[in-house]
């Protein structure tokens, strides 16, 4: 990665124009936010660097993808501000004057314990109808000098350079708007802020970042949470295992932070509790940019990480019990290439229960995923297996991740003999190269299998249509529970245009919890979230996985805006999928129940189309090929003649379908999908009695 020099901060040459600061009283829900009487005016900067927050919608921006615009205008927030509450019917014509002409409007909340929802109702109250952005840690609103609400800081995308900062209905912010629509450069211009103090502790504070230790504070978080990656034989392209290192990409360090880019875990901090969860802790954020802030300084001590040797473990789970060596794939610098499907033989003489596979990538740019399927005796050397024949999967690799962990007491039968197949799907980077990949295989040991039987189900939309030129394009698919079950993770996959995504439990008496938000979803990092505590889904209950994509020009990853976008497996298409690792409640491994698997599969084309989950179709939902199916013998399958196709009327429909025309259990004549991370749980052969015997 390559640091822009529009990242670099720079001191400001300004102040802000000095005003008497008062004590504020923020009314929020009977609480009152109190700021310091002597809080000081901050100094803004010339230049802003780069930062990515999630809206009170959960979809991210990113201030740097909005080079396109005119202008940026964001506007400080704090919920029950009476100077914001005065200024929105301004900020409100101000909007509908120079949005239509390219400029971009923003909230800023950078009040400490803002959430959503009182946000959300405070905003509403006001008028205020705009992405707000929530700068938990204060980071933003520290680097763009905030000090008041009902502040706006007007932006030239062409430098990312203030234009000018003060009331939005100042004398200036017009003039400022319009040179800059107007393509003209336009000279800085400030006015006093008139809104309430927004207390921000850490300034209090500012003076000591220079002296933030790095042997004793800033090199154990770098341990911890970087170089386990950044290491030789990392998936990291550099190293951090050195203060020479860190000091030399301090800069990359404060705005992959900013950003949100780096750790990799793409969860929302403010939805749902993961076991693995990889995040920096809040304080180590405000640590590590307060630090490089100060100038990334030294201070005394040894290197903690001179000390170490880092060196990437051969095998992330220790040595497998069994290695699988996968036919090296040659693939082409450029084109498309089809799916591969090679199986290696099992030379196991006896079945056993899985407990975690992991994947060894030679060369990870070129694998888009790997997914794997048990198959059985009689397929010949160097045939290609169609996942049409597969029984269990035993996990897969996709970008970010290479270990499929089972949850506790739960397991996957491996019976003996046969063979592992593989889904294969490489895709050409501009070097021909040739991928060898292994897999290992870790089992319970005998006299301690496994409980439990884990399950996975993709929730799909084949139907999805992503207009061009789109920026936010909202898709929906969700599951219905016929049985009651036990949650254990949630795996989000789309390609290249998967902006975000929000995954919900819907219980049978209608209210509705929010389990996992990805603001902005990353094709190059695709986790598996397992949650803290697994939960109960009561049957009838609905997950619905809720999707946005971006087909704009300002998705940096976009192969082409100006193409509608449909289902497809190479990444130039796109897909909506949601795998749900679970178990039955009343299954256990002496006692399965595949007949519950099979309910499950036959509810997935109604959440398909039910696309405002009322739990009936109306023609207009209808669309895409089962849809439009579906609305040509309409009145066929309405039997009650009420306008609707209920489940059972879908179900009864479903029955007359040809057995090879239902795709996978939905009933739809379509293909089933690919599934990444798919781990279907047991096939015909697994023992009811227990594994390894």
């Amino acid at each position: 990665m390559k640091l822009s020099a529009k990242t670099a901060r720079q001191v400001s040459k300004w102040g802000l124009m000095a005003s008497a600061l008062t004590m504020a009283a923020l009314t929020a829900g009977g609480a009152a936010l109190k700021a310091r009487a002597d809080a000081a005016p901050a100094a803004g900067p010339v230049q802003v660097g780069d930062f990515m927050l999630a809206d009170q919608n959960l979809l991210a921006k990113q201030l740097y993808r909005m080079s396109d615009a005119k202008a940026v205008v964001i506007v400080t927030y704090a919920r029950g501000d009476a100077a914001l509450r005065a200024d929105a019917p301004a900020l409100t014509a101000l909007r509908a004057a120079y949005a239509p002409k390219g400029v971009e409007f923003l909230a800023l909340d950078s009040t400490l314990g803002d959430k959503r929802e009182p946000v959300i109702a405070d905003a509403k109250a006001a008028g205020l109808d705009m992405p707000i952005l929530f700068d938990y840690e204060q980071l933003v609103g520290e680097e763009l000098g905030v000090t008041r609400a009902a502040e706006a800081i007007v932006i030239d995308p062409r430098t990312w350079t203030v234009a000018y900062r003060g009331p939005a209905a100042g004398a200036h912010a017009k003039a400022a708007l319009d040179g800059l629509v107007a393509g003209e450069k336009v000279a800085m211009a400030a006015e006093p802020s008139h809104g309430g103090v927004i207390a921000f502790p850490e300034r209090a504070h500012q003076a000591a970042f220079a002296k933030i230790s790095y042997a004793q504070t800033v090199a154990p978080i770098i341990k911890a949470k970087c170089a386990t990656c950044h290491q030789p034989g990392g998936v990291a392209p550099m190293a951090l295992n050195t203060y020479d290192q860190v000091k030399g990409f301090s800069p990359m360090i404060r705005e992959v932070i900013r950003t949100h880019r780096m750790p990799p875990f793409l969860a929302d901090e403010t939805v749902g509790q993961f076991k693995d969860d990889e995040r920096l802790t809040p304080e180590q954020m405000k640590t590590l940019v307060h630090w490089v802030d100060a100038g990334a300084p030294r201070g005394s001590g040894p290197d903690p990480l001179a000390k170490i040797h880092f060196q990437a473990a051969e095998w992330p789970l220790g040595k497998p019990d069994v290695v699988l060596n996968v036919p090296p794939a040659k693939v082409p610098a450029t084109g498309l290439m089809e799916y591969q499907h090679p199986v290696v033989e099992n030379k196991m003489a006896e079945g056993r229960w899985m407990k975690a596979t992991t994947f060894r990538i030679s060369d990870r740019a070129v694998v888009h995923h790997i997914l794997t399927g048990v198959v059985p005796e009689g397929f010949k050397p160097g045939e290609q297996v169609s996942e049409a024949r597969w029984g269990a999967s035993l996990g897969g690799y996709g970008p970010g991740r290479g270990s499929n962990i089972e949850p506790v007491n739960t397991g996957v039968w491996v019976p003996p003999s046969g063979g592992v197949a593989f889904q294969n799907h490489y895709t050409p980077y501009g070097r021909e190269t040739v991928e060898d990949t292994q897999m290992g295989i870790y089992f319970y040991k005998k006299g301690e299998e496994p409980k439990y039987v884990l399950r996975t189900f993709g929730i799909f939309d084949f139907n999805i249509e992503i207009p061009a030129k789109t920026e936010v394009h909202p898709e929906v698919a969700y599951i219905a529970f016929p049985k009651d079950a036990i949650l254990y993770g949630i795996t989000p996959h789309a390609h290249k245009r998967g902006s975000s995504t929000k995954v919900a439990i819907r219980y049978p008496d209608g209210h509705e919890v929010m389990l996992l938000a990805l603001p902005r979803y990353d094709f190059n990092w695709q986790y598996e979230y397992f949650l803290k505590d697994p939960l109960k889904v009561p049957a009838g209950s609905k997950i619905i996985a809720r999707w946005t994509y971006d087909n704009s020009i300002r998705n940096p990853a976009n192969p082409d805006p100006n193409k509608t976008v449909h289902w497809g497996e190479q990444t130039t298409d796109e897909m909506l999928a949601t795998y749900l690792h679970y178990r039955w409640v009343d299954e256990t491994v002496k006692k399965q129940t595949p007949e519950y698997e099979t309910a499950l599969q036959n509810n997935l084309l109604f959440g398909v189309l039910d696309t405002n989950i009322d739990g009936k179709l109306a023609p207009s939902e209808l669309h895409g090929q089962a849809g439009e199916m579906l609305k040509k013998y309409f009145a066929l399958i309405d039997t009650d003649h009420d306008g609707f196709i209920e489940p059972a009327e879908l179900a009864a429909a479903q029955k007359l379908l040809p057995k090879g025309r239902r795709g996978g259990g939905g009933g739809a004549p379509m293909p089933m999908p690919p599934a990444p991370a798919e781990k279907t749980a047991v096939t015909t052969s697994a023992p009811a009695s227990g594994g390894g015997k």
